[in-house]
């Protein structure tokens, strides 16, 4: 469950999923603070994707996308310059209500958008899985690679996974985070593979883990 204020990392081009990891490299003094404050207490950080004009105010606190992904972080490396390099784990998404400026980096209270699919769900995603694989692997077979997606990741960490690691721009990424529930980002990923196929293109394979 996550808590109702948490700090929100902005960035241009990242966008976090549940269960999947995040490594980033920590160098801005406002988020430095806030990843050591967020190791003094829950660990918790929330991505967000930063709407497209924001150069002109990168400083500040330009907008973001209302939806996000908030991470855990499991892994920590304090550099003796005071940089940071760390690896969240996706848990939860959320929607931004409001921010606090009490901080020099940015806090947000949230309402938690959990995704918990029931059985329907289930064999729907189930029942979309072999399309999701036979549209990667042909898709990753042109690029001249062989196809690896192990057979025991869960249908709903594969799609979060493959949201994540494909090469999709960011504001795709964005658009399958959004989607009402995992069945839904599912069908969307499945759609998009589709149009990326029509039009040959081609990426370099990204093993799931």
């Amino acid at each position: 469950m996550l808590p109702p204020i948490i700090p929100i990392f902005p960035l241009p081009n990242v966008v976090l999923f549940p269960n999947v990891f995040l490594p980033l490299h920590i160098f801005e003094p406002r988020y430095r603070a806030m990843v050591g404050d967020a190791l003094r207490d829950d660990r918790i950080i929330g991505m967000t994707l930063l709407q497209p004009g924001y150069e002109t105010n990168y400083a500040g606190r330009p907008p973001v996308y209302q939806v996000g992904c908030a991470g855990l972080i499991t892994h920590s490396e304090l550099l003796a310059d005071g940089r940071y390099n760390i690896v969240l784990r996706g848990m939860e998404k959320f929607r931004i209500a409001a921010e606090d400026d009490s901080r020099p980096y940015r806090l947000a209270r949230i309402e938690a958008l959990p995704e918990l699919p029931d059985d329907d769900e289930k064999r729907a995603m189930r029942q979309k899985r072999q399309r999701l694989e036979a549209i990667l692997a042909a898709t990753i077979e042109r690029s001249g690679h062989e196809p690896r997606v192990p057979a025991a990741v869960p249908d709903d960490d594969l799609v979060n996974a493959l949201a994540q690691y494909l090469p999709l721009e960011p504001l795709e990424r964005q658009a399958l985070l959004e989607c009402d529930g995992l069945a839904a980002r599912c069908h969307a990923l499945i759609e998009l593979l589709e149009m990326r196929t029509l039009a040959g293109a081609t990426w370099k394979d990204r093993s799931v883990h």
